[in-house]
């Protein structure tokens, strides 16, 4: 695109700073409160030239992020086509010419093709490193050449939970660490589903600490933790899946307060003045039958472990956008589209503006002017007056060729006196000759530590860490004050390891054996030595310093080649070293073997369908083979399968087929939109059979082969694969791993626990690595 005169000038005058007051490195803006005090702003704007700096035939769902004199998003790439992906990308702040974009793939998840690049990216202010979640659960670290410096996969490691909606939380950037949260069931006291925060050494990924301060989750959810100190102690503000709001020490998790006033989870991020936290919501409250509401907490004033409720306004359903505070006012879009402006103070109405119909995307304040989008395709400016709102400027992006309308779903970012904006299929840079960065304000500073303070509370780091069979790992003792601030490394004066903390009760369910503690040595210095005879297990370390004891969690993960018959495990037990096992699968007595089952006492999808990870997600170029029974139950079959590298291998029950595919929200060919790797042939099966299951993943010029088998056990092994698909955009690495839904399970826990539903048997688990080509 051809510049015009003065905006080409301002892109030569403009110096790209080092990371300081003009980035925009949280998605709410560097106060994390959706104000900017930049100036000079444009009070309206063309897509067509007027106002427009720069654009991008990009687009995306989230906010982007800016960072370096860089602007970066996340999105899909090649929707619906076989090569589908989720990407990074990243631009010049001044120009928009594309600088890098990192591809990868989508799996394991039924989040759906238009929800791709849900979560926020976040910006470190010391390096510039960037930070995404993808949906398909990878947690990757970049730096701003786009190089990956870390990842985890959270959903093959730690069990993440997603549901088709897209609802996946956003990272955030506070000192050394990089935070993130989700709902997540793995193992041991993990091994109940729950929402979770983890937090992580930003430069290195090592896990610092978890923490779960709400009640068993709702519902999944996408609030983001905001940063704050209250009364002089530096905290995360958090949105909890139970419908409530809590504040954790930031530097240790600890819990300090909790309140809950929601029936479901909480996705509008709150946000802090001085002492006073904001939170919002359109669900069903606990003491009215009104929908919705604002509320006003002070932080500053705890009785009986909750915050002081200093006002409420019942009836605003607020439940998408996260709001706005400054100078005094909270501005809340609420899910209509409806922007309303209340004093902070004491709650109640300045003025209200409908400027939509449906809001998603929060609203962003700067230079007197409130830049906001809406989900049907249209960009708002409006002025922000003393006594009402008014419209300054409104763009309408036209409908795409088939009709269709682009949503707006992320926010605006403002840095460097420019305004950025992302649709469903562009990102815009906007700004004005006037238009100058601000200094935003920092955070009010921490009662000053005393080196003589006590220790409150031990920091066994890593908190948590996997290792294989007779492996090592060194752990350090960090000692903190009350008020969570680091004191120094301290030296133990036990190292143990002691039996691991009950797993919790499912719910309908009876209490699982209490497991064993970690089989092997640990020295007087913290040097842990797993032992070499045990292939997987799970336990603790434990550091203890007079009164006060430290944990961190240790697995050990199977190496291949992996045989597991189950033999050895007590019934009612599940097996050491997997992820996502407790309260769904358990060790039964069949046919006068030992093997696991699916469980179908539970109508909660997020119980009665599971995978089970065995392995670390780097296996690669391996083959797993395993026998599978269902049963059928009020004419209901379940689904069963393997995995193999981020590729199920699943019998279909109720349509009687075998599909092979790697990101189930993609349909099987001929079903609506084939998109991503997706393979099916009809199989007739039947209950109360078992079935051998064979899948091998190889590779080969750049592409997966994968190769499926599913024959009667016992009978001869057929010479052709049932199913085969390439995969040009091949998954080069992911965990084994089983997979069960079980359908035709009663509504109620008691009806269910007398009757359940179709369960799945699974015996003869084997994961051998490839012959060489």
């Amino acid at each position: 695109m051809k510049l015009s005169g003065w905006i080409a000038g301002l892109i030569i005058l403009i110096a790209v700073s080092a990371a300081s007051a003009a980035d925009w490195l949280h998605w709410r803006g560097p106060e994390q409160n959706g104000y900017s005090s930049d100036t000079g702003l444009p009070a309206s704007w063309s897509p067509q030239g007027e106002n427009l700096i720069w654009k991008q035939p990009y687009g995306g769902r989230s906010a982007p992020v800016v960072s370096k004199g860089r602007v970066y998003i996340i999105n899909n790439a090649d929707p619906g086509k076989t090569t589908e992906q989720e990407r990074v990308m990243c631009f010049d702040a001044r120009t928009g010419e594309k600088l890098w974009e990192y591809r990868f793939n989508l799996f394991l998840t039924d989040i759906v093709t238009n929800r791709v690049g849900w979560a926020n990216l976040a910006a470190d202010p010391e390096t510039g490193n960037i930070y995404a979640h993808g949906v398909q659960g990878l947690f990757i670290c970049f730096n701003p050449d786009g190089k990956v410096l870390w990842q985890k996969s959270l959903t093959e490691e730690f069990g993440r939970i997603t549901g088709y909606g897209g609802r996946v939380g956003s990272p955030v950037v506070d000192e050394d660490l990089v935070i993130m949260n989700m709902l997540n069931a793995s193992w041991g006291d993990q091994g109940r589903g729950g929402h979770r925060f983890l937090a992580c050494n930003k430069k290195t990924g090592e896990i610092v600490w978890w923490s779960e301060p709400g009640g068993q989750p709702l519902d999944t959810l996408y609030a983001t933790p905001v940063v704050a100190v209250i009364n002089g102690q530096r905290l995360l503000i958090v949105g909890t899946a139970d419908g409530g709001v809590y504040a954790l020490k930031a530097r240790t998790g600890e819990k300090v307060w909790g309140t809950v006033f929601s029936k479901r989870g909480l996705n509008a991020s709150p946000v802090v003045d001085g002492d006073l936290v904001y939170a919002c919501q359109s669900e069903e409250n606990l003491d009215t039958t009104e929908m919705g509401g604002v509320y006003c907490f002070d932080g500053s004033k705890v009785s009986d472990g909750a915050p002081k409720l200093v006002w409420r306004r019942t009836g605003i359903r607020a439940g998408y956008a996260s709001p706005v505070v400054h100078n005094g006012r909270l501005y809340v879009s609420d899910n209509g589209g409806k922007l309303h402006c209340l004093d902070a103070k004491t709650g109640e109405t300045i003025w209200e503006f409908k400027y939509g119909t449906e809001a998603k995307a929060s609203p962003v304040l700067a230079d007197g002017k409130i830049y906001v989008g809406e989900v049907a395709s249209k960009f708002h400016i409006l002025e922000d007056g003393e006594k009402a709102c008014k419209r300054l400027h409104m763009v309408e992006f036209p409908a795409g060729a088939a009709g269709e309308n682009f949503e707006i779903n992320g926010s605006a970012a403002v840095a460097d006196g420019r305004v950025f904006i992302v649709t469903g299929t562009d990102i815009y840079c906007i700004g004005s000759k006037d238009g100058k960065a601000g200094k935003p304000a920092t955070l009010p500073e921490e009662k000053p530590a005393s080196p003589d303070a006590p220790v409150a509370h031990l920091q066994v780091v890593p908190a948590d860490v996997v290792l294989t069979k007779g492996g090592k790992q060194s752990f350090k003792l960090r000692a903190f004050d009350a008020n969570g601030r680091f004191l120094r490394e301290v030296q133990a004066e036990q190292w143990t390891l002691p039996q691991p903390p009950a797993p919790p009760t499912p719910p309908g369910g009876t209490a699982p054996p209490q497991p064993p503690p970690l089989r092997g040595e640990i020295s007087s210095d913290g040097t842990l030595t797993v032992a070499a005879d045990v292939p997987a297990q799970a336990g603790v370390v434990a550091a203890k310093v007079g009164n006060l004891v430290g944990r961190a969690r240790v697995r050990v993960a199977p190496t291949l080649p992996i045989v597991q018959d189950f033999e050895k495990i007590p019934v009612g037990a599940v097996p050491g070293g997997w992820i996502n096992v407790g309260g769904k699968f358990t060790i039964v007595e069949q046919d006068g073997t030992r093997c696991l089952k699916k469980l179908a006492n539970n109508s909660n999808p997020l119980l009665a369908r599971a995978y089970a990870y065995i392995g670390m997600p780097t296996l690669s170029d391996y083959t797993i083979e395993a026998d599978l029974m269902g049963t059928e139950k009020r004419r209901f079959l379940p689904d069963m399968g393997v995995v193999n590298s981020r590729y199920t291998l699943t019998l279909d029950g109720s349509k009687q087929r075998l599909l092979l595919r790697t990101w189930e929200a993609r349909k099987a060919p001929g079903e609506e939109i084939p998109g991503r790797l997706n393979a099916k042939v009809d199989f007739p099966w039947k209950p109360n059979v078992w079935y051998h299951f064979k899948l091998k993943v190889s590779y080969d010029n750049g592409k997966a082969l994968c190769q499926g088998k599913v024959w009667v056990k016992g009978e001869k092994e057929p010479e052709a694969w049932t199913i085969q698909v390439e995969d040009p955009v091949p998954n080069r690495e992911g965990s084994p791993g089983l997979y069960g839904y079980a359908y035709g399970i009663p509504p109620t826990a008691e009806a269910a626990a007398r009757n359940p539903g179709a369960e799945v048997f699974y015996d003869n688990v084997k994961v051998t690595p490839n012959q060489a080509r």
